[in-house]
């Protein structure tokens, strides 16, 4: 009969760089493990991958390197799940150089610390989502909050495409002046703006900056108070609300 040896107490490194006690031992199959962090979670596992430090924390910041999948009821971590697929989406805007590198836009964006783990998005997301039928929704956080930096339960909101597509700006490409006005010569000044379906019309053409700007402003703010009317029974009412009271600025 092989031998068994008392493993309590028993410390290693994990490869995350945790350290771990074992703190109940039913034979080498089945040890259990006490990470020193500070949520001490308890983990079974192996006394071989113990001793390879091959042992997961579930708060380790293990999704671009800030996000802990955590312990709950959430544990579909793939992209099936489209709590963790947008939540992961969401960790990506904000925190992969490859992506911001691509969308310079989302630079300085950030997720509350609540939100980085991911138990309470997952939750958040149950009690928030909703759909529309023929509409792809989309997590938004600045239509709330206009100009809001931060991904958070305040702040954020599910909002149909076609909404946040209004709140889509060009300014990779819309060059020196503001937002939907143009010129070709500096000399005329042209106002153009999306009618809330894709579709770019341009509003006529002026001898001033600022005019071109007002017209611009006015024909915008009418078309999200259109789209919002369009939408009122199926969005919820804060929603409704921010997109009434939303104006347009020329330092946007």
């Amino acid at each position: 009969m092989a031998k068994r040896f008392n493993r309590l107490g028993e410390t290693r490194v994990s490869n995350e760089g945790y350290e771990m006690v074992i703190v109940k031992s039913e034979g080498d199959r089945n040890i259990y493990v006490e990470f020193q962090d500070n949520y001490k979670f308890i983990k079974k596992t192996s006394y071989k991958h113990f001793k390879e430090g091959a042992v997961s924390n579930p708060y380790h910041n293990s999704v671009y390197g800030v996000g802990a999948k955590g312990v709950g009821n959430y544990n579909d971590f793939t992209s099936n799940d489209i709590r963790y697929r947008t939540w992961s989406g969401m960790l990506r805007r904000c925190y992969s150089e490859e992506y911001l590198s691509k969308k310079p836009s989302y630079k300085g964006c950030v997720v509350c610390e609540e939100w980085k783990n991911y138990q309470n998005f997952a939750k958040w997301f149950d009690d928030n989502y909703y759909e529309i039928e023929g509409e792809t929704m989309c997590l938004d956080k600045d239509i709330l909050v206009k100009n809001n930096k931060i991904y958070s339960p305040k702040t954020c909101i599910f909002v149909p495409n076609c909404i946040n597509s209004l709140f889509t700006k060009g300014n990779r490409i819309r060059g020196k002046y503001p937002i939907g006005v143009n010129s070709k010569n500096g000399n005329i000044f042209y106002a153009v703006c999306s009618d809330g379906t894709k579709h770019n019309i341009r509003l006529g053409s002026f001898k001033t900056i600022e005019e071109a700007f007002t017209t611009y402003k006015n024909f915008k703010e009418y078309t999200i108070k259109s789209v919002a009317d369009k939408y009122k029974d199926f969005i919820p009412s804060k929603l409704y609300e921010a997109l009434y009271l939303y104006k347009v600025e020329i330092t946007d």
